[in-house]
């Protein structure tokens, strides 16, 4: 047996989230299931800062002219995020649905807990998609990706971690490169949420063979309705990348406002500082209602099983948060269409049996809260946050 064949430790086996996939940002639905007008509602569901970037007036030109892709835009992006090269997409969205049919198929770790689109996507590529739990990113993260151990030939890492906020070292992230590299492997790392943390970042690593960094304006630049996003990666990458996706993928009024907000130096400096004060002062208006809050520079994240609970009372008063159900081991059953087409029935494991389920359990769920946006939704976030402790066990007990 080959080390390549040898199997896990503690066998992840490919699953199938029986769920849909749901985003935040649903305010219709929301609006629909409370019986709120929709123009009542205050959005924190979505980890978008509430300032973003002062759009300028875009000149006429620019909306009846074709996009071009040597107007600079790959040049811009590339000096503001640290890398080699970059090329523009129609948000990571539009990557992460193309990358996955770029790669050798093989087995791809990914977070259970983290950004819903990666499983599918590689799934519906062909790839065998290996849950993780958060303990493989932390105690199991020194074999995580020995050959031995997971076998995976691919691995995604959101950094930080949507919706938790976990953050792996650039070390690490390194050091994982090294080892799925050395044998035709990807590190992909989506740094969607890292804008206020520049150091934390492996942008620069991006122009190695065998890694992806995938990077947002939808986030810090609050930008999410232009739909525009950036892939780092080798000059071979890219030129593949932008051949599956065709010309102009990128429409020509989003490369304009993006070329500019990347240029504005003084802007990033000044909102990163608002953003960081803002996330802490999330953090402890949550803590101080008693929630254990995890905060980052653009949302909070509460774990616990009351996640739903907390989003009724909360979607009561119009607010809208996000919430991540609990992770039930019997909902995960294997499934043929994520270990993908020409793969061996036999080497899949049903999640119900005994080793399978127990790796699972105990991983609740919890709540994302974004930014308020201004001191009356601060105001009213507090009000609606104090009446959870009216509620018996609305709160975790101390």
């Amino acid at each position: 047996m080959t080390a390549r064949e040898m199997p896990p430790r503690t066998p992840p086996e490919a699953l199938s989230p029986r769920a849909s996939i749901t985003h935040g940002g649903n305010l219709h639905a929301a609006s629909v299931r409370f019986g709120i007008p929709y123009e009542a509602w205050l959005d924190l569901s979505t980890g978008i800062n509430p300032h973003g970037y002062p759009v300028p007036d875009i000149p006429a030109a620019i909306w009846n002219r074709l996009p071009e892709d040597d107007d600079g835009l790959a040049e811009h992006a590339a000096r503001y995020y640290g890398a080699a090269h970059a090329l523009p997409v129609a948000g990571s969205q539009a990557a992460i649905r193309a990358l996955p049919y770029l790669l050798p198929r093989g087995r791809v770790g990914i977070a259970l807990l983290g950004y819903s689109e990666y499983a599918p996507a590689f799934a519906r590529a062909g790839h065998t998609v290996i849950p993780l739990t958060p303990a493989d990113f932390t105690a199991h993260a020194d074999t995580l990706t020995a050959a031995g151990t997971y076998a995976l030939d691919h691995l995604v890492v959101v950094n930080p971690n949507n919706p938790d906020g976990r953050l792996i070292a650039p070390e690490q992230l390194r050091i994982w490169h090294r080892a799925l590299a050395a044998r035709g492997g990807t590190l992909l790392v989506d740094e969607a949420f890292i804008d206020c943390l520049p150091d934390q970042s492996v942008a620069e690593l991006s122009a190695q063979p065998g890694c992806i960094v995938l990077r947002s304006t939808g986030k810090f630049f609050g930008l999410a309705g232009v739909r525009i996003g950036f892939v780092l990666a080798t000059p071979a990458v890219l030129a593949q990348l932008h051949t599956a996706l065709g010309h102009w993928s990128v429409n020509g009024p989003a490369r304009w406002i993006a070329a500019r907000a990347m240029a504005d130096i003084a802007w990033q400096s000044a909102t990163r500082t608002a953003l960081q004060q803002a996330g802490t002062r999330l953090g402890t208006l949550l803590r101080k209602h008693g929630l254990p809050a995890r905060e980052t520079a653009l949302f909070s994240w509460i774990p616990g099983p009351m996640a739903a609970a907390w989003q009724t009372t909360l979607a009561q008063h119009a607010i809208w948060t996000r919430c991540f159900p609990a992770i039930e081991p019997h909902a995960m059953q294997d499934d043929t269409a994520l270990a993908g087409p020409e793969r061996d029935p036999a080497s899949r494991t049903d999640l119900n049996a005994a080793s399978g389920a127990e790796r699972y359990r105990g991983l609740d769920g919890g709540l994302r809260i974004g930014l308020p946006g201004n001191e009356a939704a601060w105001a009213r976030l507090d009000a609606a946050l104090g009446t959870l402790a009216a509620r018996p066990n609305a709160l975790p007990s101390t």
